[in-house]
């Protein structure tokens, strides 16, 4: 389950270019609260808290209390991370998006699935494993948001697949997608086949070349001595 963080949180006044030059100023990040029933508010947070807190999550869903500080008066919002933007050089954080929820009414959101072991196949076998289903949607409430979900693959052997119906059943978390969709395969070991392949395709192809040229030169001569 995503384990719920505090995090101070002040209300933007302005906007813009200018106004996002000036939060970075202030060694604070830009974000936005949005949500159901709710107006969109800029907010800033303090990029040291926010690099702090990403640094030591273990997926990607982190359920935020914010507690916003806005004209002196303070309020506190249950929010989920739903979007850190990063810089594409120095990967330092540019702006983050929170979506508002409560706890009592169920959301959907995206979990990333993570393969736990190795694969007897692949371990045992030279097999390959393939995972088809990176992350899946989840219904759930907040409390029972999981960060991440962790799958045991080591009993898998050339051939098995894993597919959503062999998930991890979760407290209060459905999964939104079709049972039978395939997130895990032990495929058969490739290489050894290409080369075989290789190998046989090329056996035949240099004798047959050269019996052409012989047959090529054969003829060119007698040609020639005809014409002699």
């Amino acid at each position: 389950m995503s384990n719920q963080v505090s995090l101070k949180a002040s209300r933007r006044s302005a906007i813009g270019r200018n106004a996002v030059k000036k939060v970075k100023a202030a060694q604070a990040v830009p974000a936005i609260l949005y949500g159901s029933g709710i107006e969109p508010q800029p907010l800033q947070v303090e990029r040291r808290a926010i690099d702090t807190l990403l640094s030591h999550a273990v997926g990607e869903n982190i359920l935020v209390n914010l507690e916003i500080e806005d004209g002196g008066k303070s309020g506190s919002r249950l929010a989920l991370i739903n979007e850190v933007q990063h810089h594409p050089v120095s990967r330092s954080v540019l702006h983050v998006d929170f979506h508002a929820v409560s706890l009592t009414e169920t959301l959907v959101a995206e979990v990333v699935i993570e393969p736990v072991g190795e694969a007897n196949g692949v371990k045992n076998f030279g097999g390959l494993l393939e995972q088809s289903l990176r992350s899946i949607e989840v219904e759930c409430l907040p409390k029972d948001l999981p960060e991440l979900i962790r799958v045991d693959v080591s009993d898998l052997n050339l051939g098995d697949a894993l597919h959503v119906s062999g998930l991890p059943a979760l407290p209060g978390v459905k999964y939104v997608a079709d049972a039978e969709v395939t997130v895990f395969l032990v495929s058969e070991p490739k290489v050894a086949d290409e080369t075989a392949g290789a190998a046989a395709e090329g056996g035949p192809t240099e004798p047959e070349v050269l019996r052409e040229k012989k047959t090529e030169e054969g003829s060119g001569d007698a040609k020639d001595g005809g014409k002699e």
